[in-house]
């Protein structure tokens, strides 16, 4: 089975969080036994960014702030989609806490939408979502 590295890597519609992995150095973490939970932009979430900020972080290395912004989409546990319940608070590898919200079967994370879910891997599982956590 696939690592949930190597599976967000062949998802063309996760190529920016692809690269935003490699960018902050997050490869070695994700590919550790974990298990983690990715709550992975597609690659129209990082567009709505302010013009270029992402690419801007990218270009300048800024390890500091391209690792907070890429670990606000990690959740070390495996928690798949039916292990989400409303008012949850979960802890992001950068330490950050998210809030999850679940009405009429959408469940959303910091407001961000969860698109495709419960994509396994061999060390934790992939939900794709429509907005960037930034903070």
């Amino acid at each position: 089975m696939s690592t949930i590295l190597q599976i967000t890597g062949a998802d063309p519609n996760l190529s920016s969080m692809t690269r935003g992995i490699k960018g902050a150095n997050l490869e070695d973490t994700l590919n550790e036994l974990g298990p983690f939970t990715i709550l992975a932009p597609v690659n129209l979430a990082f567009s709505k960014l302010s013009p270029a900020a992402f690419e801007e972080l990218l270009k300048k290395q800024d390890f500091g702030k391209l690792s907070d912004m890429m670990g606000n989409h990690i959740i070390k546990g495996k928690k798949m989609m039916k292990d989400f319940r409303d008012g949850q608070k979960l802890t992001t590898l950068s330490g950050k806490e998210v809030n999850v919200t679940v009405s009429n079967d959408e469940v959303r994370i910091n407001g961000s939408k969860i698109l495709s879910k419960d994509r396994q891997g061999s060390n934790g599982v992939i939900h794709s979502v429509d907005m960037v956590n930034t903070h």
